[in-house]
This record gives structure tokens, C-alpha cells and sequence, in this order.
């Protein structure tokens, strides 16, 4: 009998996993330009500093979670 911790993990179906990244990417860049806007509007600023900021940090942060996350299910 085969110990069930050393099994490789069941491949999901590349569709299921690649639309979980796509719900991920627009969930997290939704929250991140919901939190800059609201930030901005709290500072009164003309130009969307935090918009703009939260915006790039976590599209930094997607893209380094789609590559490390699509290099591991090579």
C-alpha cells in the first residue's frame, strides 16, 4: 500500500487553474485600486498618488505570483 503523503498531487484541469490566476489578478488589483482611490480621496490630493502606487505594487506582486505559480505546474 501506497503511503498517501508521497503521491504526486492530482493535475487540475490547466483551465481551472489558469481562471483561478485570472479571479486572483482581478480581485487583487480591484482591492488595490479601491484602497488607492479611497486614500486619495481621504489625503485630497489633485493627482492619484496611491492609486497610482497600490496599482504597480500589486500588479508587481501578480506578476511574480503568475510566474512562480505557472513555473511550479511545468
Amino acid at each position: 500500500m501506497e503511503n498517501p503523503s508521497s503521491r504526486k498531487p492530482n493535475n487540475r484541469n490547466p483551465l481551472l487553474r489558469y481562471a483561478g490566476l485570472a479571479f486572483q489578478m482581478m480581485a487583487t488589483l480591484g482591492l488595490a485600486v479601491f484602497a488607492g482611490y479611497k486614500l486619495d480621496q481621504r489625503t485630497g490630493w489633485r493627482f492619484p498618488v496611491f492609486l497610482i502606487i497600490f496599482s504597480l505594487v500589486a500588479l508587481a506582486l501578480l506578476l511574480w505570483q503568475i510566474i512562480k505559480d505557472t513555473r511550479r505546474h511545468e
